[in-house]
C-alpha cells in the first residue's frame, strides 16, 4: 500500500466516523417522530414553504347561541312572542338543550301559557332532575294551574337540592298558605327570612300568621 492510499484510507475512515456520530447523536429529527413546536404559536412551514403553514380556523358562535342572544334581547324588551320564536328555532336544532327548554318555559310562563311551560319544564327535568330552579319554576306553573299538591312536591324537591336558597322556602310557604296549612307555611316563611333577612314579604307573612295563632 502506497503512502497516498494509506492517507486516503484514513480520511475515508474519519469521514465515516463523523457521519455515523452525527446520525446517532439525536441532533436532527428522527424518522417517525412528529415535529413539535417550541413556542405556542409556531407553525410548520413558513416563508420558504407557505403551502405547509397550518391556518387556524376562526372561532364562530353556534346558531343556538345566536338564537339565545336574540331571545334574551327580546325578553329584555318584554317581547315574549319574539323570544318564543327564537327559542323554538333553537329547540328544532337541539331538542335536548337544557338552556333552551328553561328559557322557553320562562317565556311561556310570562305569557300565562302554563301548559306549554309545564311541558318544557317536564322535558327539562327528564334530562336533569337535579335542576332546582326548574323544579321551582314547575311548582309555580302547577300552582297557577290549581295543582297545589303537585306544586308542593316540586317545591320540596327544589329545597332538597339547594337547602340554602331562601326563595325556595318562601315559594313553598306560599303554596302551603294557599292550602291553609298555616303552621307549615309559618315554618317555611321563618326559614326563608332566616336565610335572607331582606325578604320583607316573608317577614310580613310571619307577622300575619303569628297574629292568627
Amino acid at each position: 500500500m502506497t503512502t497516498f492510499q494509506l492517507l486516503l484510507l484514513i480520511a475515508s475512515a474519519a469521514i465515516f466516523y463523523m457521519f455515523f456520530k452525527q446520525l446517532f447523536n439525536g441532533s436532527h429529527p428522527k424518522r417517525g417522530v412528529d415535529f413539535e413546536s417550541k413556542t405556542a404559536n409556531e407553525q410548520i412551514g413558513g416563508i420558504s414553504q407557505p403551502e405547509k403553514v397550518f391556518s387556524r380556523p376562526a372561532i364562530s358562535r353556534s346558531r343556538i347561541e345566536e338564537l339565545h342572544d336574540n331571545a334574551d334581547e327580546a325578553v329584555q324588551d318584554a317581547n315574549f312572542a319574539e323570544a318564543k320564536k327564537a327559542l323554538g328555532s333553537a329547540l328544532i336544532i337541539d331538542e335536548n338543550n337544557i338552556d333552551t327548554l328553561h328559557k322557553l318555559a320562562f317565556a311561556y310562563l310570562q305569557t300565562e301559557d302554563y301548559l306549554e311551560a309545564q311541558e318544557h319544564l317536564e322535558n327539562l327535568l327528564k334530562l336533569d332532575d337535579s335542576n332546582d330552579m326548574a323544579h321551582a319554576m314547575l311548582a309555580n306553573v302547577l300552582h297557577k294551574l290549581g295543582k297545589s299538591d303537585e306544586a308542593l312536591e316540586q317545591h320540596l324537591k327544589a329545597i332538597k337540592i339547594d337547602l340554602e336558597y331562601a326563595p325556595h322556602y318562601f315559594n313553598c310557604a306560599n303554596t302551603l298558605y294557599d292550602l291553609k296549612r298555616n303552621e307549615e307555611a309559618l315554618a317555611q316563611y321563618k326559614k326563608a327570612y332566616e336565610l335572607d333577612p331582606s325578604l320583607d314579604d316573608a317577614k310580613e307573612m310571619i307577622g300575619k300568621l303569628l297574629e292568627q295563632t
